[in-house]
């Protein structure tokens, strides 16, 4: 494995209306931490409702998770806690960054964010280039990624739906969706 002072980072975006963008995040941050890097998730919408990967992390030393959003954004009551949230959460991504004790964050949902307008694009993107060591990697996913990010990442991609099981009744299902 590379030194740090000899790696690239790499500033990944996964956006787009199809499934799979949290769970590509998700297998990297896995993959990295088979590699023995140091890995912290930070998830921006999902409550503290128990998913299958966060209980596989628990199971490495080397990952470190953290789901601080208030929920689902279509279940909010309150959008001004919403954006008191994302704040919080975000000034927490920063001190996480600027620890340099990660070699890959993982900042889910952070783009639904700055599509309902809770963060900039800018803001985000203008932190990214000013803070983010050298040899960090860095995965921002969510649905409506701002232009400001796409413009700064070294990879971009677009997930999008074909077909899925739950435009046809079915719902979520344990250990595939959670």
């Amino acid at each position: 494995m590379k030194q740090r002072e000899n790696r690239q980072g790499i500033t990944l975006v996964l956006t787009g209306e199809g499934k799979g963008k949290s769970s590509s995040a998700f297998g990297t941050a896995f993959r990295a931490a088979g590699w023995q890097l140091q890995v912290v998730v930070i998830q921006f919408i999902k409550g503290k409702w128990k998913t299958g990967e966060q209980q596989a992390a628990s199971r490495f030393d080397n990952i470190e998770w953290h789901a601080l959003g208030d929920g689902f954004t279509w279940n909010t009551q309150n959008p001004e806690q919403d954006l008191q949230t994302s704040r919080e959460i975000w000034a927490f991504c920063q001190e996480k960054i600027r620890s340099h004790r990660y070699d890959l964050v993982v900042l889910d949902e952070i783009n639904y964010c700055c599509e309902y307008g809770w963060l900039s694009g800018e803001e985000i993107a203008d932190f990214i280039q000013r803070e983010k060591p050298s040899w960090m990697h860095l995965i921002l996913t969510g649905r409506g990624a701002p232009i400001e990010l796409i413009e700064i990442a070294d990879t971009v991609t677009e997930m999008k739906k074909i077909k899925h099981a739950f435009d046809l009744g079915i719902q979520a299902e344990q250990g595939l969706e959670f």
